[in-house]
């Protein structure tokens, strides 16, 4: 814990932040996570745009604290009222704050709609000063450009490639250089291109590719994705490397999965709770197993969702809006909730949660703000020219062409399928989930009851 006192205007009360962050969950290349702390605390948008990698990190200054995350980390805070002043504290989950306030004699101040998500992409800067508080302020220090760059699907892909290899590739040499390194995989077109430049990387950097595996989770009388791994493998003569983590349907706890998860929409707590079980299924076959790979990120970075199935949205609220699957509407927007951001700000934790809570560290290339830059860039409106159908084949030709590129492998594109949807037959998948979005939300806050 980090107490931070400060002292504040005409001799008012002492402030204090408490910090619960782990800075280990951080990935940081080429500085310090103190230098970046350092880095936050100025709240200068342009320098923390400098820091490289995935992080939630606290500064302080006085009393001026700022916050910043990028998607791969999540970041929470609470504002708790003592006699002496104000109390900030800090964490990456709920439930670390309610049991901090527990502990420290606060419980009756805690509700779970009184915590704060740090928006990914922003400096945001609090005020310690008092009642009332003053509303927290936000200033973007990731804004890419859109659509610079020429419409040719070829060269977009080797660009687009090139970023998450690159990331692979440091990430890759951060880690000790026996460590088992796994792929949580379903041989869809993220996850495999993830599988394939991880491999392709380990070869090029002298590391022995027997270290790697992909993992694919199969639940109950199994789904589509196992086949899927299978055949996406065998095609580039890798199936050697394929291990399927065969689970019990049993083993899916609804409740559970929405108090790791800690939210209530309906696709991210099935998906979290797929990687729930996954990430439980290598841990009990390998206790000691640390450093996952996976594909999150893909279908946001490449608007690669369907449109139809979301009554708020249109094929232009999609292409005009920067960042709209990764950010949500913008922290400018009456849409926009404080309590848990928005888009995959807000989702990350469906891939988050589970991983941090059965011990693993992970990496999801396609956060890293290097790639979301590239897909930026990318002119979706002139490939497609507002078809649904061009933008749902983009993804895949993408892809596909970058891997090939950098890789020299002819990587299979199979149709889009939902991870949760993949890993289990359609009637175990129902006997699991209700289908009204009330259940869900019924079961979050009886947590908290």
């Amino acid at each position: 814990m980090n107490d931070a006192p400060n002292k504040r205007p005409n001799d008012q009360p002492l402030a204090r932040v408490v910090n619960l962050l782990d800075p280990s969950q951080n990935v940081i290349y080429g500085m310090s996570h103190e230098q970046a702390t350092e880095i936050v605390a100025t709240g200068d948008p342009d320098a923390v745009r400098k820091i490289h990698g995935h992080f939630a990190l606290v500064g302080i200054s006085g009393i001026n604290v700022r916050l910043a995350r990028t998607i791969g980390k999540l970041m929470r805070y609470f504002i708790a009222k003592r006699v002496d002043g104000p109390e900030l504290i800090v964490a990456d989950r709920i439930d670390a704050i309610r049991d901090w306030l527990i502990d420290n004699g606060l419980a009756d101040q805690f509700h779970p709609s009184y915590t704060r998500m740090v928006p990914a992409h922003h400096v945001v800067e609090l005020l310690l000063i008092g009642c009332p508080d003053p509303n927290p302020t936000y200033r973007r220090f990731f804004a890419p450009v859109r659509e610079g760059l020429p419409a040719d699907p070829q060269s977009i892909g080797e660009r687009y490639m090139r970023a998450v290899y690159d990331e692979i590739v440091r990430w890759l040499q951060m880690l000790p250089t026996d460590a088992p390194v796994g792929v949580c995989f379903s041989g869809g077109i993220d996850s495999g291109a993830v599988f394939l430049l991880t491999y392709h990387a380990m070869l090029t950097l002298g590391m022995n590719p027997g270290r790697l595996k992909a993992f694919t989770l199969s639940l109950g009388d199994g789904g589509a994705d196992t086949e899927q791994a299978r055949a996406f493998l065998d095609a580039v003569e890798l199936g050697m490397f394929l291990e399927p983590i065969e689970v019990s349907p049993s083993d899916i706890d609804l409740r559970e999965t929405i108090r790791v998860v800690e939210d209530y929409k309906p696709l991210d707590v099935q998906a979290g709770a797929m990687s729930l079980a996954l990430c439980r299924g290598i841990r009990r076959r390998y206790p000691e197993w640390k450093y996952l790979l996976d594909g999150d990120g893909g279908d946001e970075n490449l608007k690669d969702y369907p449109i139809e199935e979301n009554p708020e949205l249109t094929i232009r609220s999609v292409l005009n809006n920067r960042m709209l699957y990764q950010e949500g509407w913008g922290v400018d927007s009456i849409k926009h909730s404080l309590t848990y951001s928005g888009g995959q700000s807000r989702g990350y934790a469906r891939t988050y949660g589970p991983a941090v809570t059965t011990g693993f560290q992970t990496l999801s290339p396609f956060v890293a703000l290097p790639v979301i830059e590239v897909a930026e860039a990318i002119p979706f409106i002139e490939l497609t020219g507002w078809d649904h159908d061009c933008l749902y084949r983009l993804k895949g030709d993408i892809v596909s062409r970058g891997v090939r590129a950098i890789t020299g492998m002819e990587m299979p594109v199979f149709p889009k399928r939902r991870f949760q949807h993949g890993v289990a037959s359609d009637g175990v998948f129902a006997s699991l989930f209700p289908e009204s979005p009330d259940a869900y939300r019924k079961i979050f806050h009886a947590l908290y009851e």
